[in-house]
């Protein structure tokens, strides 16, 4: 049994499903989505740094005395249809999905009994989403179902008066937040915990230990749960399952510990923006690149949308989930089940990374540019000759190469027109038989 310590708890081993899942998808969904505007973070931008944007934009576009909670019944998912979320989920080839219970606003997508009048079944859509959509992921797709859930609320009076007491006090953990997780738990059985905003507070105020030891030992979940390192100031990086450090994390390096790349769709915002431009959206070639990085220095990719107030995903974040999942029917091998190879990038070639299938005993070299003499040089594999073998994912001949000396190899791709190469964005070689 874990003791609620951090010692405890962060010699647990994470359970295996997460390392070899590798790509999730997170979506950030709530009252934010109404206004839709700059940022998920609207409210705490127009209320209390009163960003000039968003002073603005309400003056300009809703009646003085509008509320922020006026929003809440405007949050109306009438468009909402979880069959269809969830297989779009499952042609994007992501194994996890990841959707905000709460966020900082404090409205609960479920009915939370610790969250009277501000939740999605008492207020907007009148209904339990986030059981709609575990329902339709577990009946429709093999993706694991996990919950973000922030710790704090911005404008929550009784977080408000525990920070005014330098968190001597701890009426709001005990009453709302606390008691939330456990519910969220028992009742969703998420297998991933996604923790955030920790207010500035401790870990201690949060009794984020407690919650910790009970979620690995007695909870319904205890065999599978994963969680993140965001359960209060300091624990970052530190402590917890898996290391998310910070957003859009990408170190370039192989880290000792297991890590998550958070990353958004849209540049600058996690929620749904009206205002966004096409510019302001990665083209698949980034993430296709974001995802080859991010594996290859054994970290787990978990790309966001956001979903509009009325329940759609916005036709282009459906579209580059659904290219990152033709990309995958190719190249999933490189991806799924991996574990880093000694280097994680080319030395000779920039735009080369490095995955190890174990199984297979294979070499994945994923390459994000195709060479226009068609000769693509690797200075690290160690190939030896009559052994080694060369294969380009989704093509069925073998390749020709050469030995550059000691280490290294010049590979002769093959000859193909646009319609005949295996995919658009990124390629694999699978290298056999290397030292």
């Amino acid at each position: 049994r874990y003791e609620p310590t951090w010692g405890s708890l962060d010699a647990r081993p994470l359970p295996a499903w997460f390392d070899e899942a590798k790509f999730g998808v997170f979506i950030h969904w709530g009252v934010f989505s109404v206004p839709s505007f700059g940022s998920e973070w609207f409210w705490w931008y127009w209320q209390k740094e009163k960003r000039e944007p968003y002073v603005k934009f309400m003056d300009t576009n809703y009646p003085p005395g509008f509320s922020y909670e006026d929003f809440g019944p405007l949050f109306t998912a009438e468009f909402f249809d979880p069959n269809q979320w969830a297989d779009i989920l499952n042609a994007s080839g992501a194994k996890y999905v990841v959707l905000t219970s709460k966020h900082h606003e404090g409205f609960t997508l479920w009915g939370s009994k610790y969250s009277w009048n501000w939740n999605a079944v008492d207020v907007g859509p009148k209904r339990d989403l986030v059981a709609e959509l575990a329902t339709s992921v577990r009946n429709r797709t093999d993706l694991h179902f996990g919950l973000y859930h922030s710790l704090f609320e911005w404008f929550n009076p009784l977080f408000l008066e525990d920070a005014t007491n330098a968190f001597n006090t701890r009426k709001f953990p005990t009453s709302k937040s606390l008691p939330e997780l456990y519910e969220i738990v028992t009742k969703y059985q998420p297998e991933i915990i996604w923790s955030d905003g920790d207010g500035n507070a401790p870990d201690t105020y949060w009794n984020s230990t407690g919650f910790l030891a009970w979620l690995y030992n007695d909870s319904p979940v205890r065999d599978t749960v994963v969680t993140n390192d965001r359960w209060g100031a300091g624990s970052i990086c530190t402590h917890g399952g898996f290391y998310t450090c910070s957003d859009r994390y990408s170190p370039g390096h192989l880290l000792p510990h297991k890590w998550e790349n958070c990353m958004t769709i849209d540049r600058s915002s996690w929620g749904y923006r009206r205002d966004a431009r096409l510019p302001d959206y990665l083209p698949i070639e980034d993430l296709v690149k974001q995802l080859a990085e991010t594996v290859s220095c054994g970290g787990n990719l978990l790309m966001n949308i956001g979903p509009t107030h009325d329940g759609r995903i916005a036709v282009v974040f459906e579209e580059r989930l659904r290219q990152v999942g033709s990309w995958l029917k190719v190249n999933g091998e490189a991806i799924y089940g991996t574990k880093p190879w000694r280097a994680q990038n080319d030395t000779l070639t920039p735009g080369v990374w490095y995955t190890f299938s174990p199984k297979e005993g294979k070499v994945n070299a994923i390459f994000l540019d195709w060479p226009v003499s068609g000769i693509l040089e690797l200075g690290e594999p160690q190939a030896k000759l009559g052994e080694t073998q060369v294969k380009l994912a989704g093509y069925k001949e073998l390749l020709k190469w050469v030995a550059l000396g000691e280490k290294g190899m010049v590979i002769a791709l093959p000859q193909l027109t646009p319609q005949q190469m295996p995919c658009q964005w990124g390629w694999t070689l699978q290298l056999t038989d290397i030292n």
